[in-house]
């Protein structure tokens, strides 16, 4: 399986969660989420880890990347 990259930079909440939720829906190996605020970081974070997933985060530049598995 491979890795699922949704790109949620400049969306507002709750869209960077709804992405992800429906990223999971596909049932990948990985996941890479793009944020570029904080609070979106917060939300999807936060909605990965209640969903099970291990979560990682790296900042880059103005931007986050939020890697699950």
């Amino acid at each position: 399986m491979e890795r699922i990259v949704v790109d949620a930079r400049g969306r507002s909440c709750p869209e960077p969660v709804i992405l992800t939720k429906n990223a999971l829906e596909q049932k990948a190996a990985g996941y890479e989420i793009l944020v570029d605020n904080r609070t979106a970081l917060g939300n999807v974070s936060r909605f990965l880890t209640h969903a099970g997933k291990t979560v990682k985060v790296e900042e880059q530049g103005e931007d986050f990347r939020i890697l699950a598995e």
